[in-house]
Formats: C-alpha cells, structure tokens, sequence
C-alpha cells in the first residue's frame, strides 16, 4: 500500500493520461465483445461530442490542479480533516476511509445537488441527454460542471484531509470506475448484483441513467455504492426496462451537437416527469 501511495504523490502527467485513454479504450472494445445492449448507432459519431467535452473537462481541471495540491499540503501540514483526527490506524484503512470520504463529498454530494437545485440540474442535463449511454459518456459534462464536480472536489480535500497521494489515487479510481460503470457491457445479473452491494456496477449505474423519476433520481455514487444504500438513494430496475436520456428533452438531434449541447443549461428549467413505481 505504501508503495502504491508513493506512486501516486508523484504520477508524471503522461500516465494520468494514460489512465484515462487506456480506460476508454479498453471498455470501448470490451463493449464489442460483451454489449449489454446491441449498438444500432454509429460508435464514433456518438463519441465525437462526448470526446470534446471529456476535452473540456481536462482544459478545466489542469490549470486548477495546483488548489488541490495547495489545499491537501496546508491540511496535513496543520493535521487538519477528518481522517487526521482520527486514531492511529493501518495505512490501508487510512487509504480506504480517504477514499469512502471523497467519493462521498466529490462524487456522491455532487452529484445530489446538482439533480436538487434547479440551474445546476439544468448544467448536468448534457450528462443525462445522452440517447447511448456507453464508456464515452462517463465524461460528458458540460463546462460549467466540471467546475461545479471540481469545487466539490476541493471541498472533499478540505474537509478529508487527505494527502496527494490518496487525491489522485481517488482521481485515478474515480475516472476508471465511472467508464466501467457507463460502459455498455453485460455482466451477468448475480455477478452486477454482488459486486453493487460494495461498487457501483454497470446495471446500478444505468438505472440512473433511465429517463423518468424516479430512476433518474436514484444510484449517485461513482465509486462506493455504499453512500445510495446508506441515504436510500438506492434502486433497482430491470435493465431491459431502461431507457436513455430524459424525457423532457427528447431530441436526439440536438442532444447529439456540440452547439445544442453547449447551450442546453440555458434552456428554459425542465425535469423529468414519470412517477413509475418503484420495482
């Protein structure tokens, strides 16, 4: 574990890159062997406006890098955050309850809130409207959100305390796990089952991304499935039952251009409108 951390105090750029390309790339071909649903839309055209903003995420988030290094150094330097005021314990479980914590604050939260209050639920849709759900569209986030996810983000590390080297083996986590979670593979139902009592899996994720309430409502978590079944944010739907995008904004069209896409959080408030029950 020690060793793991120290890699990650110092993780050169080009393998921060890697992490994220690597990712794309493999749940990109592991779709083609094991689809959850068969693609009946052009892979490449779907992934160009999902590209461009996973690009726009990265332009965002370097240049602000530094806080969190700032923020993270000034924390364990002053003993400040959570996991510094707890007992002495293994690194492992200090490690672990670093993790739990971000993706509670950073993820988790995040995510709440931008489905509760109305503008910054308006910000997300770009993430919802998304009529194929697949890997690429773990990082479609508008401009404007990733600097609501990144402000999250540095609450995270303020209030956690955590070290560098824990932030960005969370990142790292967190940039794997949300394109194993959107990737449009099919496990089989015991094994997605099991493993969303402790991650969030592929079948747990998709009902999130259904497009009525309450589904859309429910399964926040990237990482730790821990935090929906803790807040009963938790559901679950046959994922033959699924359906993408967001009813009050049906246009597939526009939902597929950058340009429409750009502007969507300017578009007059609107939240889907189903009330199926609850299965």
């Amino acid at each position: 574990m020690e060793a793991i951390i120290n890699y990650f105090e110092t993780i050169p750029p080009a393998h921060r890159s890697l992490i994220l390309v690597g990712g794309i790339t493999f749940f990109w071909v592991l779709e083609g062997i094991v689809p959850l649903f068969n693609v009946r839309y052009k892979k490449w055209r779907h992934a160009v406006p999902n590209f461009f903003f996973t690009l726009t995420t990265i332009v965002v988030n370097f240049p602000l890098a530094f806080l969190l290094l700032k923020t993270s150094d000034w924390a364990v330097a002053q003993n400040f955050g959570i996991i510094n005021w707890l007992p002495a314990m293994p690194l492992w479980l200090y490690v672990l309850l670093g993790l739990l914590l971000l993706d509670l604050i950073g993820a988790y939260a995040a995510h709440w809130v931008e489905h509760k209050v109305k503008p910054l639920w308006m910000v997300h849709l770009v993430h919802h409207s998304d009529h194929h759900v697949d890997t690429t569209t773990a990082n479609r986030h508008h401009p404007l959100e990733s600097l609501v996810r990144y402000a999250f983000t540095l609450l995270g590390v303020f209030l956690v305390g955590a070290p560098i080297g824990v932030i960005m083996l969370y990142q790292s986590l967190s940039v794997i796990f949300s394109q194993f979670n959107h990737a449009n593979i099919k496990l089989r139902p015991q094994v997605d089952r099991a493993l969303s009592w402790l991650i969030v899996s592929p079948d747990m994720h998709k009902v999130h991304h259904h497009y009525k309430l309450p589904y859309t409502d429910s399964n926040y978590g990237n990482i730790f499935s821990i935090w929906d079944r803790l807040f009963g944010t938790f559901m679950y739907m046959d994922r033959d039952k699924i359906t993408y995008g967001v009813d009050t904004f049906p246009d597939e069209k526009e939902n597929s251009s950058i340009k429409g896409l750009l502007r969507q959080p300017f578009h007059k408030y609107r939240r889907p409108t189903g009330v199926e029950q609850h299965l």
